[in-house]
């Protein structure tokens, strides 16, 4: 039976690639971002539904409610990415406290306000997975904190749906390629460096991310809740 499935920030990179996902398994998916074109383009290629809101915004995510089915089986919190390359370098207290905020806002209140605001409508036996990142073991400022706080704040999120049957877990990613997080801003020297920590020897791709995410979400990992799954090639490692 086909579920329907949300995928938040899905117009570029690794939410594109775990919507043609789940698009792929004759799921019926909802891709939401800020930017109407690359939604379009996604939809035109995929046939998922595409729906633009900013996810920071409570006001946006309640008219998005009224679009969205009465069901969802699984949410996937991806929107997000390192607000500090958007910055406009200005290093005053206020300019700080403005920056740090973003990346709050952008990684961390996105996904609790979307996580709440559909809370209702997640079937028992579904799944919530929310895109960390390396940054969040390994440091980058606010970014990284923002990460940090995601995991933590999932672990009273598992706990609270697990009596519901609905998992929630944060799938980390190390470095990946092809997607426009680093804003075109990324050294050779440092590309290679981030390939050369990783026990694989390549950095990682959208598609790796979108097979983690779609396994939390599948009836293999019913009893996986509360955890932080890294996909980063070895560059980060638990023990």
């Amino acid at each position: 039976m086909s579920r329907d499935v949300l995928i938040t920030g899905g117009g570029t990179g690794i939410g594109r690639a775990i919507a043609r996902h789940f698009a792929e398994q004759g799921e019926r998916v909802i891709v939401t971002g800020r930017r109407p074109g690359p939604l379009k383009e996604l939809a035109d290629e995929t046939g998922v539904r595409a729906l633009v809101c900013d996810h920071a915004e409570p006001a946006a995510l309640t008219e998005l409610l009224a679009e969205l089915p009465d069901r969802l089986d699984v949410l996937v919190n991806n929107a997000g990415g390192n607000t500090d390359f958007d910055a406009d370098g200005e290093s005053d207290l206020a300019s700080y406290a403005r920056d740090f905020r973003a990346n709050l806002d952008a990684n961390l209140v996105t996904a609790a306000l979307t996580t709440r605001c559909v809370d209702d409508r997640l079937a028992s036996g579904g799944a919530v997975v929310h895109i960390g990142s390396i940054a969040a073991d390994q440091g980058a400022g606010a970014y990284g904190a923002s990460k940090a706080g995601l995991a933590t704040w999932n672990l009273d999120l598992a706990a609270r749906f697990g009596p519901r049957g609905i998992t929630a877990n944060v799938v980390s990613p190390g470095y990946i390629a092809d997607t426009e997080f680093f804003r075109d801003q990324l050294a050779n020297e440092t590309r290679e460096r981030l390939i050369a920590s990783t026990a694989t020897g390549r950095p990682g791709s959208p598609e790796d991310i979108a097979g983690a995410v779609a396994f939390l979400a599948s009836p293999a990992a019913r009893h996986i809740t509360g955890q932080v799954l890294n996909v980063n090639g070895g560059a980060h490692t638990t023990r």
